[in-house]
Parts: C-alpha cells; structure tokens; sequence
C-alpha cells in the first residue's frame, strides 16, 4: 500500500516539471531565436517481489531467494530524466531594421553517433571574454559602436573579434559579408555544433560550450545563410503545446485521484480494521 503513495507521488511530480517545461515553451512563442524544450520521462527500474524474509531485493527475472521465487513485479514510478532544446528552424518574421538578421540553417551534417544534424550560431562574447552562441539575431549597435546582442554581449567576426561600425547604415550579404560605404568591414561569425543538445542552456537564448565551438566556415559540409531586415523567430508550436499541457494535467489528475483513493483505504484500514 505505502509504495502505492511512492509510485502516484513520482507520476504527480514528473508530470508537474512536464507542466512547467511546457509553460515555460509557451511564454516564450513570440522570443526570437527562442528554442522549445523537450522532455524525457523514463520509469525507475521495476522490483520483482519475493519473500518476506529475503535478504535483498530482487531486481532481476527469474533468481531466487532462499530457493523461492518472486512472486510478482512491482513499477517503482517515473520521472523526468531531462529537458532537451529543439534545434529546428524557427519562422522568420520580417521587421525591416538593417541590425536584425536572421541566421538560416542550409546544409547541416549529421552526426553518427546521435542521428541528429547540428547546428549554428552567431558567435557572442560575453563580459568575462567568453564565447556564448545564439540564433536571436535581433541585434543593435552601442555607444562605442559595436554590434550587440540586447545584453550588450558583443556580436564576433570570424576571426573571433567584435564589429565595429560607423552606424547602422550598413547591408549584409547571404554569406554574412557586412558592407558600409562600399566596403566590407568584416564578417559576420558563425558556429557549428556537432552535437547541439551537449550545449549548456544559459537563459535568454544563449547557450554555452565547454569548449569553444569551431567557426562553421572551416567545417567541411556546412551551409548557411543571413536575411537582413529578418528575425527568426522561436519554433514552439503553440498549439501542440497546449495539447500537451492538457495532457499533462489530466495525468497529474489522475495520479491525484489515485493518491485520493489510496489515502481513503488507509483511512478504513486505521479506523475500521484496527478496530476490530
């Protein structure tokens, strides 16, 4: 009865974090560059019953213990062992403003060992000289003109250096060529994950790498493009996010009503059972 209450209470808790994750998705439909979360929920490894007066618990089919066999499996409950970004593409949403700019994803390798494509990034520098990546492109130029992200983390070259400008009056090329005056001024930087779900998750759309990540342009079979005047924007489907929030609260429901139904039995078995 008791590991009934273990098993109800993992299902509510997982099911809650699942709801979080997916609010979290939906505040943030409208975030350029924002990447949806995904979640993995996995069961904890199932029991198999045996004696009262084992010495250990079985977990595996088919031993015995003091020459009897389990009499039977037992679920342990789930949990959610991790949430995921989706690195798809967002859709682009046009603003006209020559310092938003869309990175677009063209030809992306895919990697052995997880099956997955990876994937690029503007290359940012933080205030401590650390590179962070990002695909919010939604830029602007500072007092001391260089090109920023709204933190102020400045917006890298692909030799790794910050941009700086006169203005922003300036156009950008497919290949990421920033020209003003009739010159180009430097190059916008790009890099590529192999492996982006290893990314570190920073907040506001930054991600971060133990090492820092190789610029795209040296990586053989990566291609990519920018859209001036372009944002892109997040890849939450809203719609299949309800859904499965839906999902998940009626789930979470449904443990609560066990835990209800598990809690009235303990009742009787206290106030009737033990009174007799």
């Amino acid at each position: 009865m008791f590991r009934g209450f273990y098993t109800v209470g993992s299902g509510m808790i997982a099911q809650q974090r699942r709801t979080e994750m997916l609010a979290n998705n939906i505040a943030n439909a409208n975030t350029p560059g924002f990447k949806a979360e995904q979640s993995s929920i996995r069961s904890f490894p199932e029991m198999f019953m045996s004696s009262l007066n084992a010495q250990r618990i079985p977990t595996q089919k088919g031993i015995q213990l003091n020459g009897l066999s389990p009499v039977g499996e037992l679920s342990t409950g789930v949990y959610m062992q991790e949430t995921m970004p989706l690195f798809t593409q967002g859709t682009l949403r046009e603003t006209g403003m020559t310092t938003d700019i869309a990175l677009l994803d063209g030809r992306l390798p895919i990697d052995a060992e997880t099956g997955e494509p990876g994937a690029v990034f503007f290359r940012l520098e933080n205030e401590n000289g650390n590179e962070l990546y990002t695909k919010n492109g939604n830029f602007t130029i500072d007092a001391a003109g260089y090109l920023t992200n709204p933190m102020g983390y400045y917006v890298l070259n692909t030799n790794g250096q910050r941009i700086q400008l006169q203005n922003d009056d300036f156009s950008i090329s497919d290949t990421g060529d920033i020209m003003q005056n009739g010159e180009t001024v430097a190059t916008l930087g790009v890099s590529f994950a192999e492996q982006p779900g290893a990314l570190l998750k920073q907040g506001n759309g930054l991600f971060a790498s133990a090492a820092n990540l190789p610029e795209a342009q040296n990586v053989a079979g990566v291609g990519y493009s920018f859209q001036q005047g372009f944002l892109e924007g997040s890849n939450v489907d809203a719609a299949k996010s309800m859904t499965d929030m839906l999902a998940a609260y009626r789930a979470f429901e449904a443990n609560q009503k066990i835990l209800q139904a598990y809690d009235r039995s303990m009742e009787k078995a206290v106030n009737e059972i033990g009174r007799i």
